[in-house]
């Protein structure tokens, strides 16, 4: 049996543009690089990457919503 998704978007998840979803799965694909090198590679830097792209998407969220109230 193939299980519902669910429709609704996460209120704590932005809404990403198409640019930001590239750039987030650039950065993934290269996490998965540096995993094949092993456990003691850092991703850390990349992890801080993906993060400022998503506050910035929610930033962003946060502005249009604001100027769609006025």
């Amino acid at each position: 049996m193939a299980s519902k998704q669910n429709a609704e978007q996460d209120p704590n998840y932005p809404k990403l543009t198409a640019g930001e979803h590239a750039r987030i799965a650039l950065n993934v694909a290269r996490m998965c690089k540096r995993s094949l090198a092993g456990e003691n590679a850092d991703r850390s830097d990349l992890e801080r990457r993906i993060d400022r792209i998503i506050d910035g998407a929610r930033k962003r969220a946060e502005k249009n919503a604001k100027n769609s109230r006025r």
